[in-house]
């Protein structure tokens, strides 16, 4: 019964990054299609000579595959510093793409503020550096066993 207790969660954290690698997959599927859009944006954006709609078009689908993009770095990453990247495009997307009032738009470039004051002033990089050694101890120990190549 320990024992279960003690494998459960190793087995639980396993499955979980395999279900994150999975969406990652899929991930990178989807960024490639949405830039196969963009491409298509280009087309349409040189067909009607550079017209407004075109042009809002094309940003927002090339803002898209940027978002995608950053979000699969933070998949891979795991830190406080690719969540704050990820929320600062996916703002400044909606401040750029989308048609907000004056009120919207200042609250957007309020909260942009915050976050590069936050990524400036508060963010702190050690505290993502965190230890998996509970859930995957074989990591540990194949770096344990690796020994370092004698130069001589």
């Amino acid at each position: 019964m320990n024992d279960l207790r003690n494998q459960l969660p190793n087995l639980l954290y396993r499955l979980a990054q395999f279900l994150e690698i999975l969406v990652g997959v899929v991930l990178v599927a989807a960024i490639c299609v949405a830039l196969l859009a963009v491409i298509q944006e280009v087309g349409v954006l040189w067909d009607s000579k550079g017209d407004a709609n075109s042009f809002h078009s094309f940003l927002a689908a090339a803002f898209n595959v940027v978002i995608g993009i950053e979000f699969l770095k933070m998949l891979c990453r795991h830190n406080m510093s690719s969540v704050v990247e990820v929320v600062l495009f996916a703002t400044a997307r909606q401040m750029v793409v989308e048609h907000t009032n004056p009120v919207e738009t200042l609250l957007m470039v309020g909260a942009l503020a915050i976050l590069f004051i936050i990524r400036k002033y508060l963010f702190i990089p050690g505290l993502d550096d965190k230890d998996h050694s509970v859930h995957l101890p074989f990591i540990h120990q194949r770096e344990e066993e690796r020994e370092p190549e004698n130069v001589h």
